[in-house]
């Protein structure tokens, strides 16, 4: 499959990914017909997706048969008055429908926007209205359902409400049943025009670390940019069984469970449920032989507090992280646990992977890697100037006369935020980092999170990473209150191990303090520490620093 695509498939090197890798760039590329339909023909009988849940149900479903389900979706689809440009939010969980019906929307040529069953009326107003949403397509769960109803009134562009439900459950009050209606459908025709590469396919609402979210959207390309995401950084093969951790809602999805694996003609493993527990995965994993892993540092976090030994993982053979950066201290207890490294990877909603640990390179634990091939990385001051090696900067990438394949078009209605991130022939990343000798970066934190204390720039980060290492310590989040004398000083906010929560107090604090200055530069220390039973996030997962630092103004 990946030769229609690349130029050169198999690399050896940092110096030949850097040199040879090159895109062949179809017209009017559309991934449901030019990478799955042809999988359909070529491989009808491999496995697609293997869907499991927490009931114990199991959904197998080879290449052919999802073809023949997407044209059937896309057909209801159409019959529902949905087509090219249309605006379609799904909030769909885990369910395995979202996967036929996000290749469905591709073939017609409507806007996917993948949404997190958390969001509230407010939160889907919002999307309904900066959007235009025309249709949502929604799990039959009762608080999203609710929810739904709730902001009906005021979405007055949404003219379709579709539920899949479980079959025999009463349809909600104003949507159209899914389990019944789609199988109805008449046979598809593919549309005579779908697509151009440029057109709109796919936007994501970023999970909003501080004000509104904003509309990442992106062109029919971004789907390709995985490629390298897939083939390359998780390593992947025809004979892959891989499994992403992650919410359909968020971008990650994408990233892990959908275009870079499908690529590489892998089968996309899921396990869907509602409560996260490290012993249940590992079981799935264990049962069904899961052979390529990617989570984010938290789901890694808890696993390494289980005794991996009480588990068959032989089957495993790669792991990755990304969304938020490794503490070196996961890295090495994994390492020490099962024998495999962990390959970290970065990047945001608006592109792919722009850095990342690649298999022809060992990983250094806590460095994100090096840059992408498809994406030209460099590291800038404030004054726009570019850093020496061992230096702090903003990540950018350099953008030429040509978009690098993956790159968001543009922050959808809002010209002037585009501006703000992407002038001068640079992508802001707002991320800060430093790169060593090597050329491998590390993650120092965003940019607003940087504290400066004493004429020190302290990224919080680096003290996680150090106190992670602490027995002690499960999360922890360090942001910068203000001092009178320091300008700020380094605040920690820690979530302790179970067997650890009655020892809270100034003792314990103390013995963190100590533990920081002997693992990182004595000046970086927390000089408060809060200890919480969780830390607040994202609907994403993503550690809110804002929302500390509004608690502790208002305190």
């Amino acid at each position: 499959m990946i030769e229609r695509f690349l130029k050169q498939t198999t690399f050896t090197s940092v110096e030949d990914y850097n040199k040879n890798l090159e895109f062949i760039i179809p017209e009017n590329f559309n991934f449901a017909y030019d990478v799955m339909d042809v999988w359909a023909e070529e491989a009808p009988e491999k496995l697609a997706i293997l869907w499991t849940n927490d009931q114990g149900e199991e959904i197998r479903t080879t290449y052919g048969e999802l073809k023949e389900q997407t044209d059937q979706a896309a057909s209801y689809l159409q019959s529902l008055g949905i087509g090219k440009n249309d605006p379609v939010m799904l909030i769909l969980k885990r369910r395995y429908e979202w996967w036929v019906v996000m290749l469905a929307l591709c073939k017609i040529g409507a806007i996917v926007i993948p949404a997190t069953h958390m969001l509230t009326k407010h939160d889907i107003v919002y999307r309904n209205t900066r959007a235009s949403v025309k249709a949502i397509i929604c799990v039959d769960d009762s608080y999203v359902v609710s929810q739904i109803q709730a902001a009906m009134d005021e979405s007055p562009t949404v003219k379709q409400y579709i539920a899949i439900t479980d079959h025999g459950k009463p349809i909600p009050d104003g949507f159209h049943d899914w389990q019944t209606e789609w199988k109805q459908a008449p046979k598809f025709v593919r549309p005579a025009f779908v697509n151009t590469n440029n057109d709109t396919m796919l936007m994501y609402f970023t999970s909003g670390t501080s004000g509104e979210p904003k509309m990442v959207a992106h062109d029919y390309l971004y789907a390709m940019g995985h490629l390298s995401t897939g083939v390359f950084w998780h390593n992947l093969h025809e004979g892959s069984l891989h499994l992403t951790v992650a919410d359909t809602g968020w971008g990650k999805a994408v990233w892990g469970k959908f275009y870079g694996q499908w690529f590489a003609g892998a089968t996309v493993f899921v396990f869907d449920h509602e409560k996260f527990n490290a012993d249940t995965l590992l079981r799935q994993m264990e049962k069904y032989k899961v052979t390529s892993f990617c989570a984010p540092p938290t789901i890694y976090r808890f696993m390494i507090r289980e005794d991996l030994s009480k588990y068959d993982l032989s089957s495993l053979e790669y792991c990755c992280t990304a969304g938020e950066a490794l503490n070196p201290a996961v890295f090495d207890k994994l390492k020490e646990k099962i024998g495999l490294n962990i390959m970290e990877g970065f990047g945001q909603t608006e592109t792919t992977m722009t850095l990342g640990t690649f298999p022809w390179m060992m990983p250094k634990p806590g460095s994100m890697g090096i840059p992408n091939a498809q994406y030209d990385i460099d590291l800038i001051r404030a004054d726009g100037t570019p850093c020496e090696d061992g230096e702090k900067g903003e990540i950018v990438v350099r953008v030429g006369d040509r978009k690098p394949i993956g790159l968001f078009k543009e922050y959808y209605r809002d010209p002037e935020l585009t501006r703000e991130a992407w002038h001068d022939g640079l992508y802001h990343t707002g991320d800060m980092a430093w790169r060593d000798e090597d050329g491998y970066y590390w993650f120092e934190g965003r940019i607003d999170d940087v504290i400066k204390s004493s004429g020190y720039r302290i990224g919080p980060f680096e003290v996680e990473s150090a106190l992670m290492t602490h027995p002690a310590v499960v999360e922890c989040a360090i942001t910068g209150v203000p001092d009178d004398i320091r300008g700020m000083v380094v605040k920690a906010t820690v979530v302790l191990g179970k067997e650890w929560k009655d020892k809270a107090g100034d003792d314990l604090v103390k013995e963190l303090q100590q533990h920081v200055k002997k693992e990182t530069a004595p000046y970086k220390y927390p000089r408060i520490v809060e200890f919480v039973d969780e830390l607040p996030k994202t609907i994403s997962g993503k550690i809110r620093r804002v929302e500390i630092r509004q608690k502790d103004a208002e305190k």
